[in-house]
């Protein structure tokens, strides 16, 4: 009997595993098993059903979905082998009366709550009872130890660096934080394709009309028009001087909101692509273009990177109580959010000025000219590093709340006050909202008028191939340069096109870019 009081773990409840009935284990053993294999099963149908579809994008994003999740695996692993080891660290009890996410008031009521409520249950409890009459009756062995009774560091006069209620805590909170953040990216891009979707009725009808003019009206002259008279001059072209600039940017910061691309802005931004990299191709399919580069682009932005989880370890370093961090930690992705869309729209306005302030009048179609130079830094990746660390930091807050939620209750002290909780759900929405049906396809349609087009232009086929090419050059150049004949093998290694992935990447290069050397590179693009 004594045995079986001793397995229950020093005042845990419930007995330890050698005490346990077998059928308890098994039951729980199975449906922890049924559900994880389940899940598995599940991830390897959608990614068989993926690769049918020949969405190998998006297969990719569901890989890096896999990796999040064995990562966050490994941390919960990692945490339960060293619980023991962690809680054995002991500190002095002055060390952690500092940098609390409560005060010590709120903290002394929960624990005298706790411990009014855990002696009302002591003394009621028929075991204590019984065995504290065992315990009378026994002889000195059957007491516990005192670092049994008090505690490993309570009997060293310390406190644990970290409790095991704590760990566990920490433990949910890593893993609430992958599955949110992960659910948050899924959803926006699914609202977000959902408003890029409706560009396909564009497409089509720019490519019917385009046949219905050449099949009518082969040898037509192209007329002269106003630069005004064009709908993409009027609804961006702002004026001339430091006023316009100004108005610019203001304009740029509330057509965010509403109608962010309208049908003249995909013609004319289409055909500045088009134009500009795939001359040999007019009929090019630019909206199927664009959906495999946001694919692309979306098993980047799925992931969590390492500077991300500097943010969680920063948040959780500066949460003490009465700085109201959680609060002000909301307020960087929706500025950053709206900066992102002003930016974003802002690069239609300079594309309208440079035809604007050149032409008067213009011959034929309007043509935009595609340039890093309307980009932050000449990098339009930046956009998407953006995009990413947003959607992190509110799926970070959404987490962390319903962590608290869950965890501790509405009234816990580490919620805060009604008047910070409300703005903080509020920014949360609006940035889900407004990301994924203005600026998730502004971003899509807007990057893809920087100098280097992607490699999404290509297919999967011709992707291979020019990689195979670009690798074997590659190592013709090295062994070129072993053998001192870099001079001449430069020349004839020097190809038509160039793989920033691949080679090395030079600051105006960017990554799955290819880039066209000169007039005589690619002019037709593969669909």
């Amino acid at each position: 009997m004594s045995g079986g009081g001793g397995g229950g773990g020093g005042g845990e409840e419930g007995p330890d595993l050698p005490f346990t009935p077998t059928w308890v284990v098994a039951l729980v053993c199975t449906i922890i098993v049924a559900v994880s294999f389940a899940v598995e099963r599940s991830l390897h149908y959608l990614g068989k059903f993926l690769k049918k579809k020949n969405q190998k994008p998006l297969f990719q994003a569901l890989q890096k979905i896999k990796e999040e999740l064995m990562l966050v695996g490994f941390i919960s692993l990692l945490l339960a082998v060293t619980q023991n080891t962690i809680t054995k660290i002991c500190v002095p009890q002055s060390w952690t009366l500092h940098m609390l996410p409560c005060s010590l008031e709120e903290k002394e009521h929960v624990e005298s709550k706790l411990s009014s409520t855990k002696h009302f249950q002591t003394f009621f409890s028929s075991d204590d009872v019984f065995g504290a009459a065992r315990r009378l009756l026994g002889d000195d062995n059957d007491q516990p130890s005192t670092e049994e009774s008090r505690g490993y560091c309570a009997s060293k006069g310390k406190v644990p660096l970290l409790s095991k209620e704590a760990l566990h805590h920490l433990h949910i909170f890593i893993f609430v934080l992958a599955i949110v953040h992960v659910s948050s990216c899924v959803l926006t891009i699914i609202f977000g394709g959902l408003n890029i979707r409706r560009w396909k009725h564009w497409e089509e009808s720019i490519v019917a009309d385009e046949n219905h003019q050449s099949q009518h009206t082969p040898g037509r002259i192209e007329m002269v028009t106003p630069v005004h008279q064009h709908a993409f001059i009027r609804d961006h072209f702002t004026g001339i001087g430091k006023d316009s600039s100004l108005m610019g940017w203001l304009k740029s910061f509330f057509k965010q909101f509403y109608g962010s691309v309208t049908k003249s802005d995909y013609e004319t931004l289409r055909l500045g692509f088009i134009k500009t990299h795939c001359r040999g191709n007019p009929k090019f399919n630019f909206h199927k273009y664009m959906n495999r580069a946001l694919e692309d682009d979306f098993k980047k932005v799925v992931g969590i990177s390492w500077y991300l989880w500097i943010f969680v370890v920063i948040f959780w370093l500066l949460n003490i109580h009465g700085w109201h961090t959680y609060f002000w930690v909301a307020f960087i992705p929706v500025l950053l959010l709206l900066a992102v869309g002003t930016k974003l729209e802002h690069v239609k306005i300079q594309l309208a000025h440079e035809v604007a302030e050149k032409h008067t009048a213009i011959q034929g179609e309007l043509v935009v000219k595609p340039s890093d130079d309307h980009f932050w830094f000449h990098r339009p990746r930046i956009v998407l590093f953006l995009i990413h660390l947003i959607l992190f930091q509110n799926s970070f807050e959404i987490a962390f709340f319903f962590w608290i939620l869950i965890t501790y209750g509405f009234d816990s002290c580490i919620m805060g006050k009604i008047k910070y909780i409300i703005p903080r759900l509020v920014i949360g929405v609006f940035i889900q909202v407004l990301c994924s049906y203005s600026t998730l396809p502004l971003y899509a349609i807007v990057t893809q008028m920087g100098t280097h087009f992607k490699k999404a232009i290509f297919d999967d086929q011709v992707q291979a191939r020019l990689v195979g090419w670009a690798q074997k050059a590659k190592k013709k150049g090295l062994r070129g340069d072993n053998n001192n004949q870099s001079a001449q093998g430069s020349s004839h290694n020097g190809a038509n096109i160039q793989l920033g992935s691949v080679f090395r990447r030079g600051p105006a290069q960017e990554e799955n870019t290819i880039v066209p050397i000169n007039e005589e590179s690619i002019r037709t693009c593969s669909n």
